[in-house]
């Protein structure tokens, strides 16, 4: 226990970019892991959105086709949420049941948001907590 407390205070966690750059490592192998189709590349990141006192957020977000265009959104979400598991451990900060399901990463300090937008189509957006810049 006190190692996470050292390590969430001190300067051993990632920076922003490092986490961003794992944000969208996570992001595309989801992707990958889906056979998603057609996948596009919707904020491609790569810049440090400031949060005040040095730190900085990165984002990542991507769309795709599934397969099987009549899926719904919910069950989209609900496919690429038992997908993630083989990629990293992220737990469920928030699921209304229906609509966006918002999982976070500790150890990473990323945020993926599973949004998919209509039958067929995937949606999958995320950020990393405030971090240091360097």
């Amino acid at each position: 226990m006190a190692l996470l407390v050292v390590s969430g205070c001190g300067d051993s966690g990632p920076t922003a970019a490092e986490a961003g750059e794992t944000l969208k490592s996570h992001i595309t192998e989801l992707m990958e892991e889906r056979h998603a189709l057609d996948v596009r590349i919707t904020d491609s990141g790569g810049r440090d959105i400031p949060c005040g006192e040095g730190k900085a957020k990165r984002t990542f977000a991507a769309t795709a086709r599934e397969a099987a265009s009549q899926r719904g959104p919910d069950m989209l979400n609900d496919l690429l949420l038992g997908t993630l598991s083989r990629v990293a451990a992220y737990r469920i900060a928030e699921d209304p049941g229906r609509g966006p399901i918002r999982l976070a990463n500790d150890k990473y300090k990323t945020v993926i948001i599973l949004e998919s937008p209509a039958n067929g189509q995937y949606g999958v957006r995320g950020e990393t907590e405030c971090l240091p810049i360097s």
